[in-house]
């Protein structure tokens, strides 16, 4: 073999190797992360009425979208479907920050009870109808959805990322479908008028 041979078949070799790595690499993260939903979900795995169980799998397909697409995650920077992608990853961003904050200041969470399947910022006492709140009853989850078609567009035309996708967004629906279930019962008939006069995830739309 030549020495411009060998260097062809090297150069060849070479990428194949950093991509299996790369590749062993995400699938890694994916199992820490999917170890981490677990030890925050598993009461809820255990009873499929409620919203955490469903959350669980919208975490799962969301970590497995953004790792799918991690390679090509800053590829042609300032094309028309990246710009739109960092739209919604910057309205991801301020919907999570906005949704925390008045949880925390105006909802007033208390401890999670030792049976329950809420996490801690989920047990609020008083509803929270204010920011955010005034237009879409789940900003946390229509923040994860942001982010859910910010990392599809990262490579939209692959089937197995709109897959993920999809299944993501339905997964993120029923979670906020078994939230306001659970909702109802705790906040009664003021959560019922809350329902009527906001939208879900979108606002005046959906």
């Amino acid at each position: 073999m030549t020495d411009r041979a060998s260097v062809k078949v090297v150069s060849f070799v070479l990428p194949t190797r950093r991509e299996a790595a790369n590749t062993l690499l995400r699938v890694a993260i994916f199992f820490a992360a999917s170890a981490a939903f677990i030890g925050l979900s598993w009461r809820s795995l255990r009873d499929l009425r409620t919203h955490g169980f469903y959350r669980f799998f919208a975490f799962e397909l969301l970590s497995a979208l953004i790792l799918l697409n991690a390679p090509v995650w800053f590829r042609d920077p300032l094309s028309v479907r990246q710009l739109v992608s960092w739209f919604l990853g910057a309205v991801s961003i301020g919907l999570a920050i906005e949704g925390f904050r008045l949880l925390r200041l105006i909802g007033r969470p208390v401890a999670t009870a030792a049976r329950s399947t809420n996490l801690t910022f989920e047990n609020t006492t008083t509803l929270v109808t204010v920011g955010a709140y005034q237009f879409i009853r789940h900003p946390l989850y229509a923040s994860l959805l942001a982010l859910v078609w910010c990392a599809y567009l990262k490579k939209p035309f692959a089937l197995s990322a709109l897959v993920l996708a999809l299944s993501a967004s339905g997964f993120l629906a029923a979670t906020s479908v078994a939230e306001e279930r659970e909702n109802l019962g705790t906040f009664g008939a003021a959560y019922a008028a809350y329902m009527k006069r906001t939208r879900r995830f979108i606002p005046f739309l959906f």
